[in-house]
């Protein structure tokens, strides 16, 4: 057993014993008088026009094809997705570059009989010739639009319901890039549109051509650069929502990753990230214990720690973790359950902010591409 699942069943326990005090929800989703895990609390991302209802927790997409070593068979897949739609799920995040191509076209067939029921919401910007990704952003105008035109083919829409440029393209003003998007909103391809990775003023220059519905960027326990950095206030005092992707630092702050897990690096960008060397690994799995320990007395698995933790943020944030088990997605749904008070919260991230997190999220040349 994996220590994420060691601590499922610790958690479960733990739960049984305190839930007449805790209200928690038990962690081991398989007992069989365990309801099933779904969700039904609601969040809104953005205001006034661009404004968006959404579950609370949202599902990324990209694991399945893009980025994260094996990948379970297209039918698993899709039924995966489905799973989590019936389960409450609103929000669904693919992107063309992930595969590429492929991940949106999963994601649309997936996601078909709910067509009008949940929002499926991609991005563009990340340059694709002939099937593969160059490294090269491109968010010109004219490619924008040839870009929204093709994902909406891949994904069986009519409208995209929400439409993030993925990375800043240096050669083109975000104004140019809202313009753009005002264009396809008023042909009435896209919805709304979003943002990712940038700093607070390309913000507020791009919401002042289009008024933006979401800012997705990493945040986490481990990395809470947007609450220093002014992303976070542009967001709040503008209206604009937050979706936090890799919530559970792709996939450690579950605990089922060590410094002897290896990756495969032919489809998996966790060897290329200075976090994620075997010395990091070691040095960081602190942090895993003490969401563990935080855990185990509130019949909490580490990932719904990290997961209630940035739901308790903000209730303009949204999170997507991704998975391609069932276990996971039953265990990521429950987080939205569990109230924590203020005070222990803060308990918990003294205790994180002391250990020093070792190694960068990124490598240098991916580190040219974010908070511009």
């Amino acid at each position: 057993m994996n220590r994420r699942g060691f601590f499922k069943s610790a958690a479960a326990a733990a739960a049984v014993a305190a839930a007449g005090t805790l209200g928690a929800v038990p962690a081991d989703s398989k007992r069989r008088n365990a309801p099933a895990a779904s969700i039904s609390k609601r969040r809104t991302l953005g205001s006034a026009g661009a404004a968006m209802e959404v579950s609370a927790l949202g599902f990324g997409c990209m694991g399945m094809t893009y980025n994260r070593s094996a990948h379970p068979g297209k039918r698993e897949c899709i039924a995966l997705i489905r799973n989590a739609a019936e389960r409450g799920v609103t929000l669904f995040d693919t992107a063309i570059i992930y595969g590429p191509l492929n991940n949106e076209e999963l994601a649309g067939e997936a996601l078909e009989p709910f067509k009008g029921k949940v929002a499926l919401t991609t991005k563009f910007g990340h340059e694709v010739v002939d099937g593969k990704g160059t490294g090269r952003q491109d968010s010109r105008p004219e490619t924008i639009k040839r870009y929204c035109d093709e994902s909406l083919k891949r994904l069986r829409l009519d409208c995209i319901e929400l439409f993030y440029q993925h990375r800043f393209d240096p050669k083109v003003p975000v104004e140019d890039v809202a313009g753009a998007v005002r264009d396809l909103i008023r042909a009435g391809k896209i919805k709304r549109w979003g943002i990712c990775e940038v700093g607070a003023d390309t913000i507020r220059r791009a919401h002042a051509v289009q008024p933006l519905t979401a800012v997705q960027s990493e945040y986490h326990l481990m990395w809470r650069e947007v609450e220093k950095n002014g992303v976070l206030r542009a967001c709040e005092e503008l209206g604009i929502g937050f979706v936090p992707y890799s919530p559970i630092n792709r996939g450690f702050l579950g605990g089922c990753i060590n410094e002897y897990t290896r990756f495969d690096p032919k489809n998996d960008n966790r060897p290329s990230l200075p976090r994620f060397s075997p010395k990091a690994i070691r040095a960081n799995m602190r942090i895993v214990e003490e969401l563990n320990a935080f855990g185990r007395t509130r019949g909490a698995t580490s990932a719904q720690i990290a997961l209630a933790w940035l739901l308790s943020r903000s209730p303009s944030i949204v999170p997507i973790p991704g998975t391609t088990k069932l276990s996971h997605l039953e265990e990521n749904l429950r987080a939205a359950d569990f109230s924590i008070a203020p005070d222990e919260w803060e308990e918990l991230e003294g205790k994180i902010a002391a250990i020093p997190v070792v190694g960068d999220r990124y490598n240098a040349e991916q580190q040219k591409q974010i908070g511009r």
